[in-house]
């Protein structure tokens, strides 16, 4: 393919290169001309335009992509029509996306007009989502690079939509005289939330002492009537021996790992019993926030097999969002912060322009006593922070006027 410009006479089949004006027509880019469109360009002055002219063994952008696309071997994913030199290709089924990073580093090696770029490994997708697209950078790219990318996706599969199943899952929950009734109910609670996503379903729940010989028994009992065994201790992991690894092991299971290398997530235990998949859940799983068990859950719901060395390769990209209400954070507060909290609270009131409606409206808003303004911003409008006023009968010394504790 040759690109730049030409006299006008001598673009006719030529792909034009930017959008052109004539008169009252407008050209679109990458518009083949023809000789009509050459004579309405002539009569507008124009005497040169600036093309790609392509070689008779190159293939035109959306040519090539279609080639390529139609040419991989894939599962649950569907290919969209090419235009502009892209095929987007979308998935058919919730699931987790696999794919084969050596032919995609392969494909892309091979030459800087032709990419693929996809969604990365193990990531969870929804139906109907774009996974991958292929996209050719010029307005032609020469056959022979068409057909060297055919060669490797002849390979074998080069990504794929592991579809979620329609598992059933059992849980168990350990009690301790600290642990509230209400904890174990919103831990439940949240737990189905997450199972709905992936058409997972929690059919039975136990509640056993925090004590090697009943979480067997409960595992035993639940490992026979479902796909998978779900445990949350009432106290987190402390050794290698704790009561869930224990637990598993008394009833006939085996250890596949204890400990994983993603935060929040760091103490999950995975077993197998019976031919079923156990986990021993973190205490984080007990938030809606994502964390390790996620990574391993939805890997096992979509029919994915997890071993220690999978868990072992999780640590980059491991280091995820902290959980504020875990009880011991990665690191302490700023010192910032911490002085903060020592103070106590400081009021703000509204700018006299704020409408007095706002106050019921503060969902979403924050508030930081770190700052002269208040960071609730409603309709582009600031609240300044200062010393409530002693005669003001609507601020609280020890809350902000939008009803938010100024601590937050």
């Amino acid at each position: 393919m040759k690109f730049g410009p030409v006299p006008i006479e001598q673009a006719q089949g030529a792909v034009l290169a930017h959008a052109t004006t004539a008169g009252e027509r407008r050209f679109r880019k990458a518009h083949r001309l023809n000789g009509e469109d050459i004579a309405a360009l002539k009569a507008a002055g124009i005497s040169e335009v600036v093309v790609a002219v392509l070689a008779a063994d190159d293939l035109g952008e959306d040519a090539a992509a279609e080639k390529i696309a139609l040419s991989m071997t894939h599962r649950n994913v569907e290919t969209k029509p090419a235009t502009t030199g892209r095929v987007n290709l979308h998935a058919e089924a919730s699931g987790i996306f696999t794919v084969s990073v050596e032919m995609i580093d392969a494909i892309n090696a091979i030459d800087p007009s032709i990419t693929i770029a996809t969604l990365p490994q193990h990531a969870p997708v929804e139906k109907g989502q774009m996974v991958a697209t292929v996209k050719i950078i010029p307005f032609a790219v020469a056959a022979s690079l068409v057909e060297a990318v055919v060669k490797i996706c002849t390979r074998g599969e080069i990504f794929a939509v592991n579809a979620y199943q329609p598992v059933n899952i059992g849980v168990i929950q350990t009690v301790l005289p600290s642990v509230k009734p209400s904890v174990l109910d919103k831990t439940l609670r949240v737990t189905e939330t997450r199972l709905a996503r992936s058409g997972g379903r929690l059919t039975a729940e136990r509640r056993t002492p925090h004590e090697i010989a009943p979480v067997a028994e409960a595992a035993s009992a639940l490992a026979r009537d479902n796909d998978m065994v779900v445990i949350f201790g009432a106290s987190a992991l402390a050794d290698f021996a704790d009561v869930i690894p224990a637990a598993i092991e008394k009833a006939g299971g085996t250890v596949i790992r204890a400990g994983m290398p993603v935060d929040p997530g760091n103490l999950l235990v995975l077993g197998t019993l019976g031919g079923k998949r156990v986990i021993g859940a973190p205490g984080c799983a007990r938030s809606p926030k994502e964390n390790g068990f996620d990574w391993v859950l939805d890997r096992l719901i979509a029919g994915l097999d997890v071993t220690a060395r999978d868990i072992a390769g999780m640590g980059v990209g491991g280091l995820l969002m902290e959980i504020p209400t875990r009880p011991q954070p990665r690191e302490p507060l700023p010192a910032s912060r911490s002085a903060r909290s020592e103070r106590g609270s400081t009021s703000c009131f509204l700018l006299p322009a704020a409408p007095a409606a706002w106050a019921g409206r503060t969902s979403s808003w924050r508030c930081s006593t770190a700052s002269r303004w208040c960071a609730a911003r409603p309709s582009g409008r600031w609240a300044r922070r200062r010393p409530a006023p002693s005669s003001s009968p609507d601020i609280n010394a020890s809350a902000c006027a939008l009803r938010f504790p100024a601590s937050i």
